[in-house]
């Protein structure tokens, strides 16, 4: 049976228009090792993702090719953390900067949750997210000229990411061919409502920094000031209780 699938996977228009904006982030040998150690962390994640869908899948054609991926998985992650610790191992320590992380990286099966997903919706996400990844990947591989060993990283990656995004539509039109254009666009608004909420996040946190600081630099001064003016006037040491006051306490007010 033949499927759409794609023997190339050209960027998206989205991130060729952000070419500038990744080269600048890949320029800097600190941030280059904080996104290959976060990509390798994630492809890993992903991997493991995959072992448990060939676990509770009852196809015994994608319980193959799950393992294939996630075996794939495994092996990006590996080369990930390997050209990680290769670009540490050059770099003399004093010149290092703390490795953080915590932030994800944005790609990869970090939204999906396995257990509940049936055949046609993990293969529906899967693809998307291929999809996507080999898009980021493209790009990225084209603007690190500066940085071959790294480029070969990823084109190598890239090979296996576009069988992953093959085969996945291609079995997601086996299994559901009358629905796998409506699978694919829930997987793409899905993957967009909860990139929108982690940017949602993210801008609140910025949104209440930049308000707190106003509120530290603008609010709060006059209150301290006016703060300070009436402790002036406050007379210094014991103050005199008057006797009606100074009762025994025979209950709480």
């Amino acid at each position: 049976m033949s499927s759409p699938v794609s023997r190339h996977a050209p960027a998206a228009r989205l991130d060729r228009m952000l070419s500038p904006i990744h080269r600048w982030i890949w320029r800097d040998h600190d941030r280059r090792v904080q996104k290959l150690l976060r990509f390798g962390e994630t492809e890993t994640d992903g991997g493991r993702d995959l072992l448990r869908a060939a676990e509770l899948t009852s196809d015994p054609l994608l319980r193959r090719l799950y393992l294939v991926h996630a075996t794939d998985e495994q092996r990006h992650g590996m080369l990930f953390r390997r050209r990680a610790a290769a670009m540490l191992n050059a770099r003399p320590r004093l010149e290092m900067t703390p490795i953080d992380l915590s932030a994800p990286s944005g790609h990869g099966l970090d939204d999906l949750e396995v257990d509940q997903e049936s055949d046609g919706t993990m293969l529906a996400f899967l693809h998307v997210a291929e999809k996507s990844a080999a898009s980021r990947f493209t790009v990225y591989r084209d603007v690190l000229h500066s940085d071959p060993v790294t480029q070969r990283v990823f084109d190598d990656i890239l090979r296996d990411e576009m069988f992953h995004m093959n085969y996945t539509l291609t079995q997601l039109v086996r299994v559901a061919p009358e629905r796998h254009r409506s699978r694919i666009w829930k997987a793409r608004l899905t993957r967009m409502w909860k990139a929108y909420l982690r940017l949602a996040s993210a801008l609140a946190g910025v949104i209440g920094g930049v308000l707190l600081t106003i509120y530290y630099f603008v609010v709060l001064p006059p209150f301290a000031f006016l703060a300070k003016r009436a402790a002036r006037k406050e007379n210094s040491g014991w103050s005199a209780v008057a006797p009606e006051r100074n009762n025994s306490l025979r209950r709480q007010y």
